[in-house]
């Protein structure tokens, strides 16, 4: 749990840019951030959100390692070219969004190479926010292996058929029923994308199909909660859930 460190023990960790295969085989870059030390440590993949694959997601990463997690964050973007976060998103929006197939093979990319890290514990989950908590949903219920799931205010994974895009071809909440592992859901009530009423869709399906969850609903919040370099950011509500995740993560993830 947050500041539960205990003084008198060994901290360290090492961060660093690497190339893994994704989709297809594609070499992309990923920040990998680990736990110094023999281990073995749970993994969790990290889907960047689309602010782009920036510093807010490396600092998430390093936050979860400080609390015993290996964790890539494979750059989904990578295909679309290079430049400071803001630029790169900006030309994914131009060229349509990066399609769900990259991501998701992407992401397998990434949960394999944390189970096979030497000191890996076998156990990998997933999380994302905004655009990547909607891929974090669609990963937990696509790809096979992930344990664990969090989804940060995840929008548009309700939304109308209409909305389908040859890069978003399928809402994510259409594959509930294939949902494989724990999911964790962090929610604003105040949010636009995901409503609140879009929440309430979701739970409807997670429930219908008997499927493993836990929301956390926030009032006072919208979009963003964890965001302290954006006005979004709301520090009672943010401090609160990331214990939630730590608390998720530790129950699904180690033994």
């Amino acid at each position: 749990m947050w500041n539960d460190l205990k003084t008198d023990s060994y901290e360290g960790m090492i961060a660093e840019t690497v190339v893994i295969p994704g989709y297809n085989g594609d070499p992309i870059h990923a920040y990998y951030s680990r736990p110094l030390g023999q281990g073995p440590f749970p993994g969790i993949v990290m889907i960047p959100h689309m602010p782009g694959w920036d510093e807010f997601t490396r600092e998430a990463a390093r936050r979860f390692t400080q609390h015993g997690y290996a964790v890539l964050s494979p750059d989904i973007y990578c295909r679309i070219g290079h430049g400071t976060p803001t630029e790169v998103s900006q030309m994914a929006r131009d060229q349509g969004g990066v399609p769900d197939g990259s991501v998701m093979g992407d992401c397998e990319g990434a949960l394999s190479f944390l189970k096979n890290q030497a000191n890996s514990n076998g156990k990998v989950g997933v999380i994302g926010m905004c655009s990547g908590g909607r891929h974090s949903f669609l990963a937990a219920c696509t790809v096979e292996g992930f344990d664990a799931a969090v989804d940060c205010w995840g929008g548009s994974v309700v939304a109308p058929p209409e909305s389908a895009t040859p890069a978003r071809p399928v809402a994510p909440v259409e594959y509930t029923e294939n949902l494989q592992c724990p999911l964790l859901g962090i929610f604003g009530n105040e949010d636009r994308n995901p409503t609140a009423d879009d929440v309430d869709k979701l739970e409807e399906e997670l429930k219908k199909f008997g499927k493993d969850y836990e929301f956390h609903r926030y009032e006072g919040a919208g979009h963003g909660i964890w965001y302290y370099h954006t006005p979004m950011y709301r520090q009672q509500q943010a401090m609160d859930s990331w214990e939630k995740a730590f608390a998720f993560f530790e129950k699904n993830l180690k033994p």
